[in-house]
């Protein structure tokens, strides 16, 4: 693959760069040839690229977006059933001076963390705690912001058990009727159920390097096409990326990001997701209940539609 044979090298590069005097001639080579070499790669890329970049290790997980765009966060834990799922994170904070309930997916930032994440899979018990937060949000008129970064809920025995299916289908119902604002964010990977159970909102925003669909593109080329077509074809095939799905009117709104993929939240960067995020609570707060349930019932009659 392209992108991963050059941004090996762009490492290579940044590595040696890290070594040298910013002042010395061959760091200032290097910064030009880096440059060069990261329009090149990062300029056009396919949709399977962004697939690559959306499950990168490198780039930013839930917690640090939270870090950056909440203030006095609490996070709250618990189904009331079961146990709790660290795979979400939910509690109350502050967007600016507005309170709001939180509800994210979260991978982990490295091995143990996504261990005990279950690398951003989410179990039964962890939609019955968002749910549980949604609902209580509901009640004191607080909005809530959701963030999807998933490759699908987890499909072990014990999650089948515990009524992982009716879990994701409670979640689905309920928030479609949710008498307050919702914004949903999808952050990396939003996969299949595990994705949509935290998607029905008001508002929908893509970072530019997201992905979201039914299955993975390897599950789907494994489905569909027993494995004899190349998953990077079948990933153009399934119009997963952000500009896709703008264009069939499921994503409102692109989070633009730096060349190559966000790798860390700049407070340029949160600063200006924030204010976008705050506006746009402003503007669903302004409507009445019934306008704002409407509208989130057309919203999805009309995604219904298209698919």
């Amino acid at each position: 693959m392209i992108l991963e044979e050059n941004e090996k090298k762009i490492s290579i590069l940044e590595e040696e760069l890290l070594s040298l005097d910013p002042s010395d001639e061959r760091a200032i080579e290097l910064k030009k040839e880096l440059k060069a070499l990261k329009k090149e790669t990062y300029s056009n890329l396919s949709a399977w690229d962004r697939v690559l970049i959306a499950r990168s290790e490198k780039r930013i997980k839930s917690k640090a977006l939270i870090d950056k765009l909440i203030t006095n966060f609490i996070e709250l834990h618990g189904d009331q059933y079961y146990s709790d799922d660290q795979s979400i994170i939910a509690g109350l904070g502050f967007l600016g001076e507005m309170p709001v309930t939180v509800l994210a997916q979260a991978k982990g930032e490295n091995l143990n963390d996504n261990l005990k994440r279950n690398f951003g899979m989410t179990s039964p018990e962890g939609f019955r705690k968002t749910l549980r937060l949604a609902k209580e949000a509901e009640k004191f008129h607080r909005p809530i912001l959701t963030i999807v970064d998933t490759s699908g809920a987890y499909p072990g025995k014990g999650a089948e058990e515990r009524g992982q299916a009716r879990a994701i289908a409670e979640n689905l119902y309920e928030f479609s009727k949710l008498k307050t604002p919702v914004i949903c964010i999808i952050l990396s990977e939003g996969g299949s159920g595990g994705a949509l159970a935290l998607t029905v909102s008001d508002y929908i925003y893509m970072f530019e390097n997201a992905v979201y669909s039914v299955l993975s593109p390897e599950g789907f080329t494994s489905i569909l096409f027993k494995d004899k077509v190349p998953v990077s074809e079948v990933a153009e095939v399934m119009k997963l990326t952000s500009r896709d799905l703008m264009n069939y009117g499921i994503a409102d709104e692109i989070v633009e990001e730096p060349l190559g993929g966000i790798r860390y939240v700049s407070d340029k960067f949160s600063d200006s997701l924030k204010e976008r995020l705050i506006a746009k609570f402003n503007e669903l707060s302004s409507k009445d209940t019934d306008e704002l349930l409407e509208n989130r019932y057309q919203k999805f009659r009309k995604i219904g539609s298209v698919l």
